[in-house]
C-alpha cells in the first residue's frame, strides 16, 4: 500500500523480465471463466444503453416517486386549513405549487443536486464523501496518496484553481471545528431522513386505510389493519428493488395517468382561465392579501415537495438519466396538470377544499379512481426506504453506523440493495408509531420539518461543491442562494412555526440517531487513533520477535485484523508476548474505507508482502 509495505521484486513481473515483450498491465489480468462479471468493473463509468434506461426510469416510477406523486391528495386541504377566504386565493396557492415544483425538485434536484453524486450514489453522505475526495476534512486521516491509483478515485480538478476555491479549501482543512460541523451536519441530515422513513410508511398506510373505509371501521380496526399493511410493505423490502419496483410502477404509472387526464378534464370543464396561475403576480398579490395568514399556510404548500430529498438518495438504486426522465416526461407534468384541474375544481367549489381531490373526481371514475388512489398512498413510503438503505450504505463506508449486513439484490445494477437489519429495526419503529399515535392528525404538523432541513442542509453542501470541485462562476453562485437559497430558508421558517404543535417528533428521532451514528464514529475514531499511535513499524517486527523468545515457528496461518493499513497494529506484541511460537505464514488483514461509493472489483484485494521476507510476514489490504 504504501513506503512502508513492499513486495518482492520477484513476485511481481515486468515488462523488461519478459524477453522483450511488451504486455500491458490488462493483458496480465486473469478472470474467472465461469463468472462472466469478474471481468466488469462495478464503479467505472459503463455506456447504458436506452433500453436499460427506460426499464430503470419505469422501475423508478414505482420506487422514487410514491411520496411526492401522492402529494395532490392532500395539498390543498393543507394549505387553507380554515378555508378559502378570497376566490384569487387558490390562483396565489396555485401558483405557488407550481413554482415550489418547478425550482425544487425540477431545477435544483433533477437538473442540478443529480450531478453532484459520488459515482452513481446520491444523499447526504455522498455530498460528504464527495468534499473529503477534494478537501482533507475527514476526521480520520484514511486517505493516502496511493488512493489515486484506484480508478474510481477521481480528482480531476480543473486546471485554472481560482482564488476564491484554493482560499475555501485551505480554510476547511485548516479548521477543525469546520470538519466536525460539516461531519455532525452531516450525520444529522441523514438522521432527519431516516426519521422521516420511520413517519412516511405510517401516514400513507393509516391515511390510506382511513380513505378507504372512513365510516365503516373504527379506529382500533384501521390501526391494526395499517399495521399489517406495514409489515408487509416491509417484508416484500427483502425481494430487491427491481421487484419492488416492478410491482410498483404499475400502480404509480396509472396513478399519474389517470390524475393527469382527471386535471385535464377538470380545468377544461370547469375553468380554462386556470393558467391563469402561471403569473407569479398571482403569489405577490396573495402574501399582499393574506400576510402572516399566507406565511404560515406555506407550511402546507411544501408538502407537495415532500418525497424530493429521496429522490436524491434514491438515484443509488437507479441511473442519473433514468431518474431524469421519469421525472421529466411522466412525474412533473402529471402533478401540474393535476393541481390545475384541482384549481380550476375549487374557483367554482371553494366550500369543498377540504376533501379537494375526491371532491373534484368525476362519478363515472370515482371508485376505481379511489382504489388507485388508496394503493398509491400506502406504497408512498417506498422512496424514502429504499432511500435509507442508501445512505446507511453510505455511511458505514465513513464510519459512521454500526457494521450491518448489506445484501446486493441486482448482479446487474451495484446500487440495489436491502439490508435486513435496517430493515426490521424501521419495521419495528413504524409499528410502535402506528400503535402509539393511532391518528394521522396527531402528526401531520410533524411531516415536513424534516424534508425542508435537510433540502437547506443539501444545498449548503452543494454551494461547497460549486466553489471547489465544479468551479461554478460566482454568479451563477450567488444566483442559486438568492433564488433557490432564499426559497427553502422561508419554507423551513414555515414548518419550524408548528414545531411545538408535533413537529418535534422528527427532531426527536434525529437526535436518537444522531446519538447512535456520533457515538459509534467517535468510538471509531479513538480505537483507529490509538493503533496509528501504537503501531509496529516493519523493520521492527523482527525485533519484537526476538524479545519476546517466540520465533519457534509453528506451520499453518495466523490472520490479524486491523484498521490499519500502514504498519503492523499492536495487538501483534499482545499476541507475541502470550504466546509461545508463531504460525509459519503471518497475515495482516485490514478493510480500508475510500470516500468513494464503489471500487472496482480487480482492485479491491491487495496483498504485499513485507519485509523481513524471513519472517514470512504479508499484507492484505
Amino acid at each position: 500500500m504504501g513506503s512502508n509495505i513492499e513486495q518482492s521484486q520477484d513476485d511481481v513481473p515486468h515488462e523488461k523480465n519478459l524477453k522483450g515483450k511488451t504486455v500491458t498491465s490488462q493483458k496480465l489480468k486473469r478472470h474467472d471463466s465461469l463468472d462472466l462479471e469478474s471481468s466488469k468493473m462495478p464503479g467505472a463509468k459503463q455506456v447504458v444503453g436506452w433500453s436499460v434506461i427506460m426499464k430503470l426510469a419505469f422501475q423508478s416510477l414505482g420506487v422514487v416517486y410514491g411520496d411526492i406523486g401522492t402529494s395532490p391528495l392532500y395539498v390543498f386541504s393543507t394549505i387553507f386549513l380554515d378555508g378559502i377566504k378570497h376566490e384569487e386565493d387558490v390562483l396565489g396557492a396555485l401558483s405557488l405549487i407550481i413554482y415550489t415544483i418547478t425550482l425544487i425538485p425540477v431545477v435544483k434536484y433533477v437538473f442540478i443536486v443529480l450531478q453532484a453524486n459520488d459515482n452513481g450514489d446520491g444523499g447526504t453522505f455522498a455530498l460528504y464523501s464527495l468534499i473529503c475526495r477534494y478537501t482533507k476534512v475527514g476526521l480520520i486521516p484514511s486517505t493516502q496518496a496511493e488512493d489515486k491509483d484506484v480508478s474510481t478515485f477521481k480528482l480531476d480538478m480543473p486546471d485554472r484553481r481560482t482564488r476564491r476555491a484554493s482560499k475555501l479549501k485551505s480554510t476547511l482543512e485548516n479548521s477543525n471545528f469546520a470538519k466536525f460541523f460539516l461531519l455532525l451536519a452531516t450525520m444529522l441530515g441523514t438522521s432527519m431522513v431516516i426519521g422521516d422513513g420511520v413517519l412516511t410508511p405510517f401516514l400513507s398506510a393509516v391515511g390510506g386505510v382511513k380513505a378507504a373505509a372512513p365510516s365503516v371501521m373504527t379506529e382500533d380496526r384501521i390501526v391494526w389493519l395499517s399495521v399489517a399493511i406495514l409489515i408487509l410493505l416491509f417484508v416484500f423490502q427483502r425481494f430487491g428493488t427491481e421487484k419492488v419496483g416492478y410491482t410498483f410502477a404499475p400502480i404509480l404509472c396509472m396513478w399519474f395517468v389517470l390524475i393527469a387526464g382527471i386535471g385535464i378534464y377538470n380545468f377544461v370543464t370547469i375553468d380554462i382561465t386556470i393558467f391563469r396561475a402561471l403569473n407569479p403576480m398571482y403569489i405577490v398579490a396573495y402574501f399582499q392579501r393574506n400576510g402572516k395568514d399566507a406565511w404560515v399556510s406555506l407550511g402546507g404548500v411544501v408538502m407537495c415537495i415532500t418525497g424530493a430529498e429521496a429522490l436524491f438518495a434514491d438515484v443509488g438504486h437507479f441511473t442519473v438519466r433514468s431518474v431524469q426522465i421519469s421525472m421529466c416526461c411522466v412525474t412533473y407534468p402529471a402533478l401540474i396538470l393535476a393541481y390545475l384541474g384541482q384549481g380550476a375544481f375549487l374557483t367554482k367549489h371553494s366550500d369543498e377544499v377540504a376533501d379537494t381531490f375526491y371532491k373534484s373526481l368525476p362519478k363515472s371514475i370515482y371508485w376505481p379512481m379511489f382504489g388507485v388512489a388508496v394503493l398509491a398512498a400506502i406504497i408512498a413510503s417506498q422512496a424514502l426506504i429504499s432511500g435509507t438503505f442508501a445512505i446507511i450504505q453510505q455511511s458505514l463506508a465513513l464510519g459512521c453506523f454500526p457494521r450491518v449486513k448489506i445484501m446486493h439484490t441486482s448482479k446487474k445494477h451495484h446500487g440495489q440493495i436491502y439490508i435486513p437489519e435496517i430493515n426490521t429495526l424501521l419495521m419495528l419503529a413504524c409499528v410502535l408509531v402506528t400503535l402509539a399515535f393511532r391518528t394521522t392528525e396527531k402528526l401531520s404538523n410533524a411531516y415536513g420539518i424534516a424534508v425542508v432541513f435537510v433540502m437547506v442542509l443539501t444545498s449548503c453542501f452543494l454551494v461547497l461543491v460549486m466553489i471547489m470541485i465544479w468551479k461554478t462562476h460566482i454568479l451563477l453562485i450567488i444566483a442559486y442562494v438568492l433564488v433557490i437559497g432564499s426559497v427553502e430558508l422561508v419554507y423551513l421558517s414555515a414548518v419550524l412555526y408548528k414545531f411545538d404543535q408535533g413537529g418535534y417528533l422528527p427532531l426527536a428521532f434525529a437526535m436518537f440517531l444522531l446519538f447512535i451514528m456520533y457515538v459509534w464514529n467517535y468510538v471509531y475514531r479513538k480505537k483507529y487513533h490509538f493503533e496509528l499511535k501504537n503501531k509496529i513499524s516493519p523493520e521492527k517486527v523482527k525485533e519484537t520477535v526476538d524479545e519476546t523468545n517466540s520465533y519457534h515457528r509453528l506451520p499453518g496461518l495466523a490472520i490479524f485484523y486491523s484498521e490499519l493499513v500502514h504498519g503492523i497494529p499492536p495487538i501483534f506484541k499482545h499476541y507475541v508476548e502470550n504466546v509461545p511460537a508463531l504460525h509459519s505464514v503471518l497475515v495482516f488483514a485490514s478493510v480500508k474505507s475510500l470516500p468513494i461509493s464503489k471500487v472496482p472489483l480487480e482492485e479491491r484485494f491487495l496483498f504485499r508482502r513485507v519485509k523481513p521476507y524471513d519472517l514470512y510476514v504479508f499484507r492484505c489490504v
